[in-house]
């Protein structure tokens, strides 16, 4: 199976991540704004061209989740990094509070059913890991679920951790690279943010007053990813812990993990046998002697 590409903010398998050791500003050395999207700019194209190859190698589909703290860029950073990428081979859905007909089904149920075909490119913004994060944040949302059973919470996530990583193994075994992606923003930058959306008429559109309220839960947020980071991160799962306190710089980063995985696939275009060579050449002469 695949296994992950090799980052600083990769992490690791061994249930040791922490959360208030995870950096959420670029490293020192880091390049600058303006050579960040330079950079990004070279990294764009050389993700359109790997995934077209893709789309012809036709063996594997790529699974991109992100998921953050309201305010991190996912919406920005999934525009930025696939802006290159063919439309038709890539999907982007988006999870928000379930529907009636999904609280109907299992929790994975919803995104089970837009994954991505052979040769595309799928996009969670937001995913079934919501289920372990505001919904634990937020048990009372279990009441809902039509669970068959009394909801005992001292078992039911680490059930749902067990679930998630059968079906993330199943979904690798059958040919999908599943990159998942934390956009680690820091609260001092998030309340920079929202201030931002309240300040300026363009982006009034964005601010909800339910994502101020949402704050006062931060350390249980923060708690919850903990554990569904250290649950769930696997080799053919990976998790990295993405510095989102810098637009561009967070933008390259997710973009240079996607490139690195793409490579780690050794994609090829289709080749042709020799009866096709033979058919091409039967096919080139019909035309060559068509008449104008």
């Amino acid at each position: 199976m695949f296994e992950a590409a090799q980052s600083p903010y990769l992490v690791d398998y061994d249930g040791a991540f922490r959360v208030d050791q995870a950096v959420t500003e670029p490293p020192s050395d880091a390049p600058g704004q303006q050579s960040c999207k330079k950079q990004l700019a070279k990294l764009i194209d050389e993700i359109a061209d790997l995934q077209r190859v893709l789309y012809a190698h036709d063996r594997y589909a790529i699974l991109l989740i992100f998921q953050a703290m309201d305010a991190a860029g996912k919406d920005s950073t999934i525009r930025a990094v696939m802006s290159g990428i063919n439309p038709a081979g890539c999907q982007v859905f988006s999870f928000k509070q379930p529907s009636p007909e999904e609280l109907d089904h299992d929790f994975l149920w919803r995104t089970t059913k837009c994954l991505p075909e052979r040769g595309r490119i799928g996009i969670f913004n937001r995913s079934y890991y919501e289920e372990v994060l505001v919904v634990r944040v937020h048990s009372e949302f279990l009441k809902s679920q039509k669970l068959p059973a009394a909801v005992d919470l001292e078992n039911i996530w680490q059930q749902r951790f067990e679930s998630i990583r059968d079906h993330e193994k199943h979904l690798a075994r059958n040919g999908t690279i599943i990159l998942k992606f934390w956009l680690n923003i820091s609260k001092k930058e998030q309340k920079q943010r929202f201030l931002s959306r309240i300040d300026e008429p363009r982006k009034n559109w964005k601010f909800s007053a339910g994502d101020v309220h949402e704050r006062r839960f931060w350390r249980k947020y923060m708690a919850a990813y903990q554990n569904a980071v250290n649950a769930t991160s696997k080799p053919w799962a990976p998790w990295y812990a993405i510095p989102a306190d810098d637009k561009p710089f967070m933008r390259l980063t997710v973009a240079e993990i996607i490139a690195k995985s793409f490579e780690k696939l050794d994609l090829k275009y289709p080749t042709v046998g020799n009866r096709q060579r033979a058919e091409f050449s039967e096919m080139r002469m019909m035309l060559e002697n068509e008449g104008d």
